[in-house]
């Protein structure tokens, strides 16, 4: 049996741009959960996020259907597998469609087993953690400002709204094998996990995304609804996709 958990999921086009290339999945039977942020525009990002949100649900309930996931380690070796074919299917995509050569997606993705969840990624959409009222950030970002910092080149505080903060160093449809990079942590009660596409992380510092779930962890919906507005309140640049998992 999983943990026992409340989950819920909410994305939003924002204040600024047409169109919306997020997808999330919520899956509560599974345990399974994820954000993907679409990237190459004239829809191909919406396509994009589409195909890897459907390909992870289809690969994974094959695992589910053969008798279940019991380890952490079979649970990283199934998630790893669906985010590789993921990208497969994008990338296959992008060669029946000429039109769809420069899209690609990033993708969070969460797995709960009995005590603990595998969250893999690709790319700059993140996972974080709010236990005991602080927030921990789960992943480290695939992404150019990212690197700088690990480098000593820039700050956290630079590379929050540096100007090259959107160029991603690995996504999904970029190249034909892409790896997600895999974590694991234990569950505790009270705990309340975040997977967010960076228009929320963008909008928003660590500190305010801490506060907006405070007093409200233990209602996703609530949480997200939260989270979403009060991106939109400080200028909604990009699309906002959120989705809280809580346990009590």
């Amino acid at each position: 049996m999983k943990t026992k958990a409340r989950a819920s999921g909410l994305s939003d086009i924002g204040r600024v741009r047409d169109t919306n290339e997020d997808q999330f999945l919520v899956d509560e039977e599974h345990g399974l959960y994820a954000v993907a942020d679409g990237m190459g525009g004239h829809a191909a990002g919406e396509i994009a996020s589409e195909l890897a949100i459907q390909s992870l649900a289809e690969e994974m309930q094959g695992a589910f259907r053969g008798g279940g996931i019991g380890t952490a380690e079979e649970a990283r070796r199934h998630l790893a597998d669906a985010v590789s074919a993921a990208n497969r299917k994008i990338c296959q995509s992008i060669v029946e469609h000429q039109d769809r050569r420069g899209m690609g997606t990033t993708m969070v993705a969460m797995l709960v087993l009995r005590d603990r969840v595998v969250v893999g990624h690709v790319g700059d959409s993140r996972a974080y953690l709010l236990r005991g009222g602080q927030l921990r950030m789960l992943t480290s970002d695939h992404s150019w400002v990212n690197e700088q910092v690990k480098l000593g080149f820039l700050s956290h505080q630079e590379a929050h709204r540096h100007p090259m903060r959107n160029v991603v160093t690995r996504a999904l449809g970029s190249r034909g094998v892409v790896n997600a990079e895999l974590t694991e942590e234990r569950i505790e009660s009270g705990d309340a996990f975040v997977l967010c596409s960076d228009g929320l992380n963008v909008m928003l510092s660590d500190d305010a995304i801490r506060d907006a779930l405070l007093g409200r962890a233990d209602d996703p919906e609530e949480a997200c609804r939260a989270l979403v507005d009060e991106a939109n309140r400080k200028g909604g640049e990009d699309n906002t996709t959120v989705v809280v998992v809580s346990f009590p």
